[in-house]
């Protein structure tokens, strides 16, 4: 279980992730409002301006202050991180 911190202390798991959207379209908003609606949202922006979108598996909408360009990178790291290690170990030997 690996999981991915979305500011402030927040964290979730990677594995339930679908998709990481940006706030700025009209269809994110939707989204936003659709979740609300169904009481499926899921608010970690601590007061701050929404900035990106975790559509998890289970439908809820996780909101986070954080911009989704920084997310996927962290994304991408986690996933690097096992290839990293390998290499490491390949090199020590």
């Amino acid at each position: 279980m690996q999981l991915i911190n979305v500011g402030f202390g927040n964290t979730v798991m990677v594995e339930r992730i679908i998709a990481v959207v940006n706030t700025g379209s009209s269809p994110a908003r939707k989204l936003k409002e659709l979740a609300k609606e169904a009481g499926k949202i899921i608010d970690v922006t601590e007061g701050r301006r929404t900035r990106s979108l975790l559509v998890m598996d289970s439908n809820h909408v996780v909101l986070s202050s954080i911009q989704s360009d920084t997310i996927s990178q962290r994304l991408s790291a986690l996933q690097q991180a096992p290839y990293i290690a390998a290499a490491k170990e390949e090199d020590a030997k």
